[in-house]
Formats: structure tokens, C-alpha cells, sequence
């Protein structure tokens, strides 16, 4: 049974002070706006003439951004490159008031960094439309050296938790040792793991709630899901499968499933997609919606309470532009 938003007001506030770890793939979102004054000669294009350029935390380093603003405690480890994107991307976490002192530099990569073109009428940030995106990665696998250090991060920063997030963005660092590591160390000190997959799922198997998008969950399940009896019987298999207590599916604009098991037995639940205007940008919907989730259940919340509350903090992030962290004023003054 689903609450009303009032009656999970009283529920985002116990979770004040929790600490999560997140570990993931760190990128800095830069976005370049400009106003479109012709079409080029060159190439059958739109001119833009350039009016700002804004940085925000992405990758990990998002949810990670959006606990600290919903007044739990995020210590962040990833890896950074040693540019200027890098401290670009170091000044927005002391924006949001995640402390960088985690972040493990490797000069041999680039900071990555997605950079969204952006045109926009005169004055009006809200009629902004992304016309293209170039991306700065690095895919390949980190040095031995350098998942060493990760792994000593680990070690240290896990007992101190009250939950670790695994934020995977496949660019490079949750790789199977890390994965193995957080697994085991969570388990070994009672810590609730959570972890945002994309791509092999079975990489996964032992954490607590496992979040995915539908194509991920269809790819290792080899089949398609469509109606809400084929999504029932895909997540129990998913939780049986990957050994967790909890998973849930993301659905794009169909809003988010969630499946449950525990000893009295299991329980599934479809949430739509909560908002009452006109979709802005879905970028940072997902990252909300596994902050809220984990801080939640690190606080001992239910798991439908906590998604319910997660689809509503999503709906706040999409009804605006760009991947700005929803913040406990905004959540609190949605749910009253």
C-alpha cells in the first residue's frame, strides 16, 4: 500500500547523519551554452554563440553529492586525472560539501568529462536543448597500482560506514576485485551495499539491493519484459539469481519497479513516474533515486517506503535542467 507524501515526511528525517561510501566512476558534467544565431556555411549545422559554461558533479560523484544535500554524510572514493577538469571537478564536490580528500589521481587518464552542447534562447535557461555531447573517458582497466590504493581506501573507510554504494559507470574502476572487496568487507562489518549497475549484472551477486535499467535486466535474463506479471517473475529470478535482498528495475518513463524478499516472504511493487509538469531533463534521475534508496534503508526505512520517496525525489530532478543533486529543503517541501 502506497502512502500519501505527507505521511513519508517523518521518514526522510532519521536518516540525518548516516554515513555512505560511495565508490564509483567519477565525471565532471560541463555544460557549454550558447545562443543560435544561423546556420553554418561549413555543414548544415546551428551557429551558437557561446553565453557561459557551468560545471556539475557527475558519475558517482552525483549521488554522492545529492546524500550530502539530503543531510546524510557521503565520502566519496574515485579516480581523477591531474588537469584542470580535475579541479573543476574537486571545486563542485566542495560546493555540494563532499570532501575530496578520497579521490585517488592518475595522471595517465583523463579526468572524465561529458561535455553537452547547449542551445538556449536569450535569458532562458529553460528552453535549453542539447544538441550534442562529447565525452572524455578512458575505459580500459586501472593500473595495478592504482586499484591498490582503491582497495587500501576500502579497507579503511568501510568499518567507519553505515552504508557503501557501488556507483558503476563502466570506466574502469569497479572492476571484480573492487567488487569482491566491497562485498566482502560489507558483509564481514554488517554494512549495507547497494550498488547502481550498468552492464553484467552477474558481476554483482551478494549485495543487498541491486538497481538496474530494463535492457540491462533483459540482457541477463535473455528475454523481453513487457507486461507487469513478466517484470514480477524477471525480478524474482534477478534477486534469486544475484542473491539479493532487494532489486529494483528502472523503467524510463513507465517509473520504476521494486522486489523484495525476506523470511515472511516477497513483495512486488510498480511505482509511475511522479510529476505534474512537463519532463525537463532526465539527467541525474537514476542518481537520485539510488542516494535516496540507500540513505533510507542504511536508516532502517522500508523498502516501499524508500522507493516511494526515491520516485518523488527523481521527480523533482527531471522537472529541471541539468544534473543539479535535489536538496532535503526541496525533498522535505515536496512531501508537505
Amino acid at each position: 500500500m502506497k502512502d500519501k507524501p505527507e505521511r513519508l515526511l517523518p521518514h526522510i528525517q532519521v536518516w540525518k547523519g548516516r554515513r555512505v561510501l560511495v565508490v564509483g566512476d567519477l565525471t565532471l558534467d560541463e555544460y557549454v551554452y550558447g545562443e543560435p544565431t544561423s546556420i553554418s556555411r561549413e555543414a548544415p549545422v546551428v551557429v551558437l554563440e557561446f553565453t557561459r559554461r557551468d560545471f556539475l558533479p557527475g558519475g558517482a560523484s552525483s549521488p554522492a553529492c545529492t546524500i550530502q544535500q539530503l543531510s546524510g554524510e557521503a565520502h566519496l572514493i574515485g579516480v581523477c586525472g591531474a588537469d584542470s577538469n580535475a579541479q573543476s571537478l574537486r571545486d563542485c564536490l566542495q560546493q555540494y560539501g563532499v570532501s575530496d580528500a578520497w579521490l585517488v589521481v592518475d595522471g595517465s587518464r583523463p579526468t572524465p568529462t561529458k561535455t553537452r552542447i547547449c542551445a538556449i534562447l536569450p535569458r532562458n535557461v529553460m528552453s535549453a536543448q542539447q544538441i550534442a555531447r562529447v565525452n572524455v573517458v578512458d575505459r580500459s582497466p586501472l593500473s595495478p597500482a592504482v586499484e591498490e590504493h582503491i582497495l587500501a581506501l576500502l579497507e579503511e573507510q568501510i568499518p567507519q560506514s553505515d552504508a557503501v554504494l557501488v556507483s558503476n559507470y563502466m570506466l574502469g574502476l569497479i572492476s571484480q576485485k573492487v567488487v569482491d572487496a566491497v562485498r566482502w568487507l560489507g558483509q564481514r562489518h554488517g554494512k549495507l551495499l547497494t550498488v547502481d549497475s550498468q552492464g553484467d549484472l552477474s558481476r554483482f551477486v551478494g549485495y543487498d539491493l541491486v538497481k538496474c535499467n530494463q535492457p540491462d535486466a533483459e540482457a541477463f535474463l535473455r528475454r523481453r519484459l513487457e507486461s507487469e506479471d513478466d517484470f514480477r517473475v524477471a525480478m524474482h529470478q534477478l534477486a534469486s539469481d544475484l542473491e539479493a535482498k532487494a532489486v529494483m528495475i528502472t523503467r524510463g518513463a513507465e517509473g520504476n519497479s521494486v522486489f523484495q524478499r525476506n523470511a515472511e516472504g516477497s513483495a512486488y511493487h510498480h511505482f509511475a513516474v511522479q510529476t505534474r509538469s512537463e519532463i525537463i531533463d532526465v539527467t541525474g534521475a537514476g542518481d537520485a533515486v539510488i542516494a535516496v534508496l540507500t540513505l533510507a534503508l542504511s536508516a532502517g526505512v522500508e523498502l516501499v517506503t524508500a522507493a516511494q520517496i526515491a520516485n518523488l525525489a527523481a521527480g523533482l530532478v527531471v522537472r529541471r535542467w541539468g544534473n543539479v543533486p535535489v536538496n532535503i529543503e526541496e525533498l522535505s517541501a515536496a512531501l508537505s
